[in-house]
């Protein structure tokens, strides 16, 4: 039985030559995030901006209109309703109160007398605005550190090309995640914001498979022109990197279909993150090596094979 390849082993795709529009495009898409993260902003959970959350079970699937038309009535700002999972599971949130942690709770017992005896609470949970500020600082440093740890990794493993290289399209994929959030005003919580981790994490791991092999491909044929160079290490990783992605994906939209409300929001941000992160590893970060002015530097005495015409 032979083995399965989405892309073929002797496959020639000219990437190097398309390389411009890819800058183009990508300078486009990051741009647009940037500018709609400051003008429109990310659809923050309670989890960065506080307020008051309850899970509740219902007695049979619940109604939803019911349930907004009740609790809408109390007059406790914005309310946010929705299936979390099952028909019967519901997760209401709340903005944060005016006033202090005894405000907060005396809108959490209005809400409890307002949805009665018909219905379980399963947990409810308050987050100050303090805690949340804390938990934006928190995560904002974890993506810088995280990139700029990854940078030292890659600086050490490869020449400095290479990490300025691989940061950029980091950047690249962190920015363009955020802003398809920001499109989509899907919520951003902690589980989102480990996801766009994580999707950093599987693209430097892609990048890095292509660079070793541009570092091989470098003493193994020392005439051959840089870019044809780098369409050949990109090709030659190609059918490993699409099907890597692949099988990743098939099992993000399982979890995204079937997983239930609870992980929507992470898995959005996996399935789009990693689509994003494999075209920068394959469109971005190699071909920023020709911007980058990649030098050889083969140790005298070795040998090299010329490449073929």
């Amino acid at each position: 039985m032979k083995p399965l390849h989405l892309i073929p082993d002797d496959v020639n795709v000219p990437f190097l030559k398309f390389r411009k529009i890819f800058y183009i495009v990508s300078l486009v898409m990051v741009l647009a995030s940037v500018g709609l993260f400051f003008t429109k902003g990310l659809n923050f959970g309670i989890d960065f901006r506080g307020g008051i959350l309850v899970e509740i079970k219902t007695d049979g699937p619940a109604n939803i209109g019911a349930l907004r038309d009740n609790l809408g009535s109390l007059g406790l700002g914005d309310v946010s309703i929705q299936e979390f999972g099952e028909p019967d599971d519901v997760l209401i949130q709340l903005q944060r109160q005016d006033g202090d942690e005894k405000a907060q709770m005396t809108a959490l017992a209005q809400v409890t007398d307002a949805l009665g005896d018909s219905v379980t609470i399963r947990r409810s949970e308050l987050v100050g605005p303090k805690v949340g500020d804390e938990l934006k600082e928190a995560g904002i440093y974890s993506v810088v550190i995280s990139l700029l740890l990854i940078m030292v990794y890659i600086w050490f493993r490869f020449e400095w090309q290479f990490a300025v290289a691989s940061v950029i399209a980091l950047l690249h994929d962190v920015l363009i995640t955020i802003g398809f959030f920001v499109i989509t005003g899907v919520q951003f919580d902690l589980a989102t914001l480990a996801a766009i981790l994580t999707v950093a994490g599987y693209s430097i791991n892609d990048t890095v498979v292509v660079f070793d092999r541009i570092r091989e491909y470098l003493r193994k044929f020392r005439k051959m022109e840089l870019t044809d160079l780098l369409d050949l290490s990109i090709n030659s990783t190609l059918s490993r990197t699409t099907m890597t992605s692949f099988t990743t994906l098939l099992a993000l939209i399982a979890l995204f279909a079937f997983g239930g409300e609870a992980i929507r929001g992470f898995t959005m941000a996996l399935i789009f993150g990693i689509v994003v992160g494999t075209y920068s590893s394959i469109c971005v970060a190699s071909p920023l090596l020709v911007v980058l002015r990649l030098k050889r530097k083969i140790p005298e005495g070795e040998e090299g094979q010329e490449a073929n015409a």
